[in-house]
């Protein structure tokens, strides 16, 4: 299998009134689900263009999974957009995915019409999409395009990631050997559809025949009473999800496995939400948007690491002239599998970042244990070099974040005449810094401790929602230097 939905006619066949997506108000069975992507592949394939790169800005539910999943089914590139995006955001993105074709809703028709020529309402494609042919061959052999997403990284600029059906359909291996999934699972997917953890979550969900149950919108208490309710063994989530589940101080029995995935998840929250869920599996995982899955951890107590490598892929730690680290030395993360993405779209080329042996990196830094085990130290990109010293700020932030006071914490790099660079602390919350230096002392080496701490009401994001911080450390700098 090579198209990612070659598997649904079968189950469709097999398991036809197996609940597929469960909704608050609606469910779709194996046989519905079927003839339904059959039919959007159908419209796809009447809809004559050449370049077949469909955008769409969906609120979460069927249409966009119906959407998503069908036009991977008709060999098109799917480009989900994020309806919190600003008019310029959804502007710039547009114009580095080039879609043929924008589909939406009436209520946001108005605000991307402004920016492409060809844009369809949902509720009219949906009613073009009825009268198609309910059966759809597949051509489950070429390894075409099927999902184009984004990344902004540190500095907001978005660039778009190509990915083909083989990066899933390799990653459907991960679920059935490392996180023990398979078709008998009732996944809850509470989180937005346009983050990939959760659309993956749905869509490797349905194309291995388990069922999937849909929020509209996160909301941890609706989370809880759907775990309570229905027959759920898994649910998708990440740390912040968590953390809103801890505080509805619910205890619920019955066996939960969570997929988490974002920032790492820390060691106190996971000892409390095992409270939570007496009867609890954890998977965490490492990974980016162009490797995919990396590493994972599955109830294992490992303090601080982010687990051993995946089903398939392979790790090395290498130095600055490219050679091989031996253990616990910390240098550059390099990762070999068939998960790994088809690369950057600039200018109507994919521009791959797997060197010819097909090794890549997004340049985290890190190193591995005597097992096995990878642990992070920070991105390349972000870490300060303190006299002839490494400092990672993820190590420092991480700490600081202990604090319950502390909303977010960023640790900078600013430029100092003797050390080279110093570390400087830039905190919202309600603390001061002689506590937090003392925190710092509790748990850091001293030369890591920030030498300058600022307190601010507001953290500057990229569009992806993390902190900004090539923008944080310019108005920093400014700040300074009026000073």
């Amino acid at each position: 299998m090579t198209n990612i939905t070659s598997n649904i006619k079968k189950l469709a066949e097999e398991s036809p009134k197996k609940a597929a997506i469960i909704t608050k108000n609606q469910t779709l069975n194996y046989k519905e689900w079927s003839t339904l992507l059959c039919k959007t592949a159908n419209w796809f394939d009447s809809v004559s263009l050449s370049n077949k790169i469909v955008g769409f800005l969906l609120p979460n539910g069927i249409p966009f999974l119906q959407l998503f999943t069908g036009a991977s089914m008709a060999g098109w590139t799917a480009v989900p957009y994020d309806l919190k995006w600003k008019a310029d955001e959804l502007k710039k993105r547009i114009e580095i995915s080039p879609p043929s074709v924008v589909i939406t809703v009436k209520e946001y028709y108005d605000q991307i019409a402004r920016l492409h020529p060809f844009v369809l309402i949902w509720e009219d494609a949906f009613e073009n999409i009825g009268g198609q042919s309910p059966t759809y061959y597949i051509d489950s052999e070429s390894n075409l395009p099927f999902y184009m997403g984004f990344t902004s990284g540190t500095t907001g600029s978005p660039k778009a990631f190509i990915r083909s059906h083989k990066s899933w359909a390799a990653s459907f291996n991960i679920n059935y050997h490392d996180f023990k999934m398979n078709e008998k699972e009732n996944v809850l997917i509470p989180g937005a559809l346009i983050h990939s953890h959760f659309l993956y979550g749905a869509v490797s969900t349905l194309c291995t025949g388990g069922t999937v149950h849909l929020l509209d919108k996160f909301s941890a208490a609706q989370a809880l009473l759907c775990i309570e309710e229905r027959p759920i063994t898994a649910i998708y989530t990440v740390p912040t999800m968590v953390s809103a589940i801890l505080k509805e101080k619910r205890i619920i029995e019955k066996p939960i496995k969570i997929i988490s995935s974002g920032a790492k998840w820390d060691e106190t929250s996971k000892l409390e939400i095992s409270k939570v869920f007496p009867s609890l599996s954890m998977i965490e995982f490492y990974g980016a948007s162009e490797l995919s899955y990396v590493t994972f951890l599955a109830d294992e107590q490992k303090a601080g690491s982010v687990g051993k490598p995946c089903h398939g892929v392979e790790i090395e730690i290498r130095g600055t002239s490219g050679e091989h680290l031996a253990p616990y030395e910390i240098g550059k993360i390099y990762v070999r599998s068939d998960l790994i993405f088809d690369g950057y779209l600039l200018n109507d080329t994919i521009h791959s970042i797997q060197d010819k042996n097909g090794w890549a990196t997004v340049d985290d830094m890190g190193y591995v244990d005597d097992e096995g085990y990878l642990y992070i130290s920070g991105r390349e990109k972000n870490m300060i070099l303190y006299g002839a010293i490494n400092i990672f700020p993820e190590e420092i932030e991480k700490v600081i974040s202990l604090h319950p006071a502390v909303e977010e914490a960023a640790v900078i790099g600013m430029e100092d005449p003797y050390w080279g660079q110093i570390a400087v602390a830039i905190i919202k919350g309600k603390t001061d810094a002689l506590e937090l230096k003392r925190l710092c002392k509790n748990h850091l080496a001293s030369y890591k401790v920030p030498r300058k701490w600022i307190f601010t009401e507001e953290m500057p994001y990229t569009a992806g929602g993390k902190i900004a911080r090539a923008k944080l450390k310019e108005s920093i700098e400014r700040k300074v230097i009026s000073h």
